[in-house]
């Protein structure tokens, strides 16, 4: 027996409307050369992290943030001050002693305990403490005015991700998926490494790579040191092969008739995608992760022989391999969480900050060289940096430390578009204070942005009866750096 079901004008209306629209939407993304090259009808439907076009030509496809966790101190590593050498011991004039996190263990100015000199063709001063490194600074482009809005690491780590204070916006990785996509279907667009050596995640944890109000198929996937490199990646035996698909199959069914009724909900969207790629990434994960495939003079390149820098060179070497096949953003954490367990110095700036470079420069370098062999150097933006500064004056501690500086910090940038051999901005003599050309982090997520193509004012999302953007209200580009 035949079954007629009975709708209302008002469904039949609402139906045949999305049908239109829909027809309509495809007939326009494809005369634009905006649906997948394996669209065969109308219907073909264009998943939220495909590819997207840029608001004007790239000079950078994919970034690679090395971040810099705790607060490395410009004056230590980049930022050479020989003023602070004649002024060591003395006390440091108007100084504000709330300016780092422990006001009443401020000291006298401090000079580096590091030796610099001048490498390159750019003669760029570079501490001792990066032998390899100082090798590219022709590649590198020295932000030395940015500055930030917090002393505390939380805040000032959701700040440089994500452009506020406040947790729950999302990051710049977040950003960049949403408004480009990613070229790999089957691996995520956005992938983040931690501290693999047991000293903790970064402050604030997750929240520093999640997607805030953006579906959350934009966040963050976090890749593990030991184990499967993506959590609960393999599915239980049970609900292997067919069986899996046939479920996934319905699941989508039941979401894409639930999404024709309510076409509004573009949450639902992306969880329906976020169950295909976890299929996906099933199959396509463990071979884009097994640096065992690579050549043995690469992974002596990167330092994977190495005790001191093994655990860094293995997540660099990952994450050459992942740029390669398309992943849009890489982010590495170098440290876990405060003081000695980071770049966090307060209690001993010479062994701490030497410990931490000893664990990055040759794993960095590598990255830089390799990238460059194989001619992806020019499409892939490099940055080096963390969430702030540190003082000139010394914190007083067993051996001299450095507390938190929001007003001055060294950030670089190499690759995908960017000037090599250039400084940028000015601190004063004793590199306390960002003076010269200042730089916000807002300025900063505009240029990164400008360099993949991005117009900070134009990639907005509206949410809760507001249009936000990476940049807020601000950001300028800054215009100096770019090639």
């Amino acid at each position: 027996m035949n079954i007629i079901h009975s709708h209302s004008r008002r469904h039949w209306l609402a139906r045949c409307g999305q049908g239109m629209g829909a027809l309509g939407l495809a007939s326009l993304l494809g005369d634009n050369g905006l649906l997948a090259n394996d669209a065969v009808s109308p219907s073909a439907t264009i998943g939220p992290l495909s590819p997207k076009p840029s608001h004007f030509p790239a000079k950078a496809k994919r970034v690679i943030w090395l971040f810099i966790n705790g607060g490395p101190s410009q004056v230590d590593t980049w930022d050479y001050k020989p003023a602070l050498e004649k002024l060591d011991g003395t006390k440091l004039e108007g100084f504000d002693n709330t300016t780092g996190f422990f006001p009443g263990s401020v000291g006298a100015l401090m000079k580096s305990p590091f030796k610099f000199s001048q490498q390159g063709e750019c003669g760029k001063w570079v501490s001792e403490v990066f032998p390899h490194l100082s090798q590219h600074v022709d590649k590198m482009a020295f932000i030395h005015s940015n500055y930030t809005q917090s002393n505390n690491h939380s805040p000032a780590l959701f700040m440089m991700n994500s452009g506020m204070r406040r947790m729950g916006f999302p990051c710049v990785g977040s950003w960049l998926t949403y408004g480009l996509g990613t070229e790999n279907q089957d691996l995520p667009a956005f992938v983040v490494m931690s501290d693999p050596l047991g000293r903790g995640l970064p402050k604030g944890h997750s929240q520093n790579w999640g997607s805030g109000f953006l579906p959350s198929v934009y966040q963050g996937t976090h890749l593990r040191s030991q184990g499967d490199p993506i959590e609960n990646l393999s599915p239980p035996k049970s609900v292997r092969g067919d069986r899996q698909r046939a479920m996934l199959d319905l699941i989508g069914k039941l979401g894409k008739h639930h999404l024709e009724a309510h076409p509004a909900e573009q949450e639902l969207a992306a969880r329906i995608e976020s169950f295909e790629l976890a299929y996906r990434m099933q199959s396509a994960s463990p071979e884009a992760t097994d640096i065992a495939s690579e050549p043995k003079h690469i992974q002596e390149l990167y330092g994977i022989d190495d005790e001191r820098c093994k655990h860094v060179a293995a997540q660099c070497l990952t994450a050459r391999r992942l740029l390669e096949r398309g992943v849009r953003f890489v982010q590495i954490y170098s440290g876990g969480m405060e003081n000695q367990r980071s770049w966090d110095g307060h209690n001993d700036i010479q062994g701490n900050h030497a410990q931490f470079a000893g664990e990055t420069d040759k794993p960095f370098a590598a990255l830089l060289a390799d990238l460059q062999q194989r001619g992806m150097l020019e499409d892939t933006l490099v940055i080096w940096g963390g969430e702030f500064g540190r003082g000139a004056v010394a914190q007083k501690a067993d051996k001299p430390g450095r507390d938190h500086n929001p007003n001055a910090n060294t950030i670089w940038m190499a690759g995908g578009g960017v000037r090599g051999g250039v400084s940028y901005g000015e601190t004063d003599e004793t590199g306390n204070e960002a003076i010269k050309n200042r730089v916000s982090v807002n300025d900063l997520h505009a240029t990164i942005l400008h360099l993949l193509g991005m117009d900070h004012e134009r990639l907005t999302y509206r949410y809760s009866g507001r249009d936000f953007r990476l940049t807020d209200v601000a950001g300028n580009v800054v215009s100096d750096i770019v090639a």
